[in-house]
C-alpha cells in the first residue's frame, strides 16, 4: 500500500511542478529532476524520505495490512 502512495504522490509532484513550468516559471522544473533523481536514488539504496514521512502519517507498508 505505500508503494502505491509513494508512486501517486510522485505523479502528483512531478504533474504539477511540469505544469507550474510551463505556466509560472521554467524553474519549476528543478523540483521535477529532485523529485526524479529521488525516484532514481531510491531504487539503489531502498531508502526513500517519503516513505517515513507516511510510516509517520500511519500508512501501513504491505505486509502490515491483515493481522491474523
Amino acid at each position: 500500500m505505500i508503494n502505491r502512495y509513494i508512486r501517486a504522490i510522485a505523479g502528483i509532484f512531478i504533474i504539477i511542478s511540469v505544469l507550474l513550468a510551463m505556466y509560472v516559471n521554467i524553474n519549476w522544473l528543478w523540483f521535477t529532476l529532485f523529485v526524479g533523481a529521488n525516484l532514481l536514488q531510491s531504487s539503489f539504496t531502498q531508502w526513500c524520505l517519503m516513505e517515513k514521512f507516511l510510516h509517520k502519517l500511519g500508512v501501513k507498508k504491505e505486509g502490515d495490512s491483515c493481522t491474523v
